[in-house]
């Protein structure tokens, strides 16, 4: 299990908003994104995850913001995230006029990992704000303020989103894209992710292995019923839930069919796949 702690955060800054991860979260590597993650981390440069739902792309950056001793700062991107959100507005505190910091404003105070999860899901006018932290300018212009921070070198921008998922209408702008280096995540080998899926869930291989192998015939349906099949954050769920007594098809039930669909065919359809599998 893993800790985060919160840091005294900067003056106006939101405390909550920095993490300090104090042990290791358990990541299991697919290929060579630590190496690319260290590398950008060192040279000041933004990476930019790309993956479905449920692969791992969060806890990735948690894990690397502990190797890295780096405070982390994440923020879950929506269509109602401005600009105030991300950077700070003034707030009317008693009889006092305040300044809060923004998560974005607090991580490059701090010399922090930011991390914008979904980043396409906000509204294209914010994400604007993080184009002058993606270049050689490496600042972010507070202007209500007056200021222009310009980030340490411990500061990393990183954001991430589902290609295979999000409208024409939510693309991301090729003038964001080309300022990153990117990763491409997908889910692990069916050996590993029964790896995963046993040592998160605390199950035993055989159960977790069967896991696998329903999440794989659920991937199977995207498109034919589904947006997405069951990520590996899902099989975790189910497998939590075997662990604390459950039988494995209510489990599977409660915790990838339902989450899934909500058409009757579609759910059917899972309810015949688990129970085959179980």
């Amino acid at each position: 299990m893993k800790s985060a702690t919160a840091l005294a955060a900067p003056v106006g800054a939101l405390a909550s908003a920095l993490m300090r991860i104090r042990e290791e979260p358990y990541y299991h590597p697919l290929g060579d994104e630590v190496e690319v993650f260290s590398a950008a981390a060192q040279s000041g440069l933004p990476l930019m995850l790309k993956g479905p739902t449920g692969c791992g792309k969060t806890r990735f950056v948690e894990h690397m913001a502990w190797k890295l001793g780096r405070p982390l700062v994440t923020v879950a991107c929506h269509d109602d995230l401005t600009t105030a959100d991300l950077v700070g507005r003034y707030l009317i505190v008693g009889d006092e006029t305040v300044w809060l910091d923004g998560p974005l404003t607090a991580a490059v105070r701090a010399g922090a990992i930011c991390y914008l999860d979904e980043i396409v899901e906000a509204r294209k006018d914010t994400t604007v704000v993080i184009h002058p932290l993606t270049d050689t300018r490496r600042a972010l212009p507070v202007e209500k303020r007056g200021e222009y921070l310009v980030a340490p070198p411990d500061f990393m921008l990183v954001i991430s989103y589902n290609p295979g998922y999000q409208s024409v209408l939510k693309e991301m702008k090729p003038s964001t894209r080309q300022r990153f280096v990117a990763v491409d995540f997908d889910y692990p080998a069916p050996e590993v992710e029964a790896r995963i899926v046993a040592h998160e869930g605390g199950i035993d291989a055989a159960t977790a292995q069967k896991l696998v192998k329903l999440g794989s015939l659920t991937r199977k349906l995207k498109g034919a019923g589904l947006d997405e099949g069951a990520g590996t954050r899902l099989l975790v769920h189910a497998a939590q839930l075997i662990a604390r007594g459950m039988a494995p098809a209510a489990a599977c039930t409660a915790a990838i069919a339902r989450p899934l669909a909500d058409e009757p065919d579609t759910r059917d359809a899972l309810d015949d796949l688990i129970a085959a599998v179980f």
